[in-house]
């Protein structure tokens, strides 16, 4: 009880006092080792010798009893507001308008239920009938490559906004963080097209100004020269997701005509299975969100820069989960306890 993170700090202080006492340790000892005043050491000591571990409990607290039923306010809460209010969920003074009572007494029964409808998740399940064989397909790709063989991630983040604020920006000092307008001007669009390769790390990329399969099909013509064959026979598996401009007949054909890249696709709405995913996030955390550009050259500029230095310092991408687990994390959530 003492140890526990999960139970209430008292009864961890409680169990403590007797412990402490077990040891030998006198009141006064134990009141100055807990932050308590002796008679309370003494009162809780008695309560224990008298009823043991749970004469550690609190007791009922004075006071008339709850007449207010707060499952009948969640109950009240998980039904969908009335149209006329026009609005998409309760807050606890409409729900107290409602049911008569006071927001307070709204919330306290929201906390004891552990519901919150001001909050919202996003949620998405795979409807692709291959979903088993692409999720285990790419998962041990990434776990067990293929010898004599280089993985690459390829995907595009498209639409990278170049973004300038309207005013300087004023730089981090002590006691204050970097500041910046809220108000931006837009100068353009650039796609970003990436192959990461997991076992380094190591990025092969281009900025291109839009993200049509032309740009995709140069893109993978540059990819090949990046990793040219030297006649060992090493073969580039691709993983790729569903998007359209990956499956145009142009792009099939190419693959046809080059039959040492083999591409393995992610499964539809499955895209956060490919690792290059997790790259883009690390370049817009890093250089994108919080740059200013001046045009869309200065944008590809700053990207080819953060990729130059990403290069130097890359290390590998590790995937840990196998496919049993994802697929079993994967599976659809039960609505109801009911058996039929």
């Amino acid at each position: 009880m003492m140890r526990s993170t999960a139970g209430r700090a008292g009864l961890a202080q409680r169990a403590r006092i007797v412990l402490l006492a077990a040891e030998g340790e006198s009141n006064t000892r134990i009141a100055d080792r807990t932050g308590l005043s002796r008679p309370t050491v003494i009162d809780w000591r008695k309560r224990y010798e008298r009823s043991g571990l749970q004469g550690l409990e609190d007791e009922p607290r004075s006071g008339r009893p709850r007449h207010i039923d707060h499952a009948k306010i969640v109950a009240e809460t998980l039904k969908p507001p009335p149209k006329k209010l026009g609005v998409t969920h309760w807050s606890s003074r409409l729900m107290a308008s409602r049911l008569g009572i006071g927001n307070a007494t709204v919330a306290r029964a929201w906390r004891d239920y552990g519901v919150q409808p001001w909050r919202a998740e996003t949620f998405k399940f795979s409807t692709d009938p291959e979903l088993v064989a692409k999720v285990t397909d790419v998962v041990g790709l990434y776990l067990a490559p293929p010898e004599n063989a280089i993985v690459l991630c390829v995907d595009e983040k498209s639409q990278i906004q170049a973004l300038d604020r309207t005013q300087k920006m004023l730089p981090m000092q002590p006691g204050f963080p970097e500041r910046r307008t809220h108000d931006y001007v837009r100068h353009g669009t650039s796609t970003l097209f990436a192959a990461l390769e997991v076992a380094t790390g190591n990025i092969t990329a281009a900025c291109k100004p839009r993200h049509r399969h032309q740009e995709f099909l140069a893109f993978l013509k540059q990819v090949a020269r990046a990793y040219p064959d030297d006649g060992s026979g090493t073969e580039l598996h691709l993983v790729m997701d569903n998007y359209a401009a990956h499956k145009r007949v142009e792009v099939r054909d190419w693959l046809a005509a080059n039959p040492r890249i083999q591409v393995h696709f992610t499964p539809t709405s499955g895209s956060w299975l490919n690792l290059v995913e997790v790259w883009f996030g690390i370049i817009e955390r890093q250089a994108i969100h919080r740059g200013t550009f001046g045009s869309v050259r200065d944008l590809n500029t700053k990207i080819r820069a953060f990729i130059d230095g990403w290069n130097d310092r890359c290390h590998p991408f590790v995937w840990t989960k196998t496919a049993d687990e994802i697929l079993k994390k994967a599976n659809r959530q039960t609505t109801s306890e009911t058996a039929h």
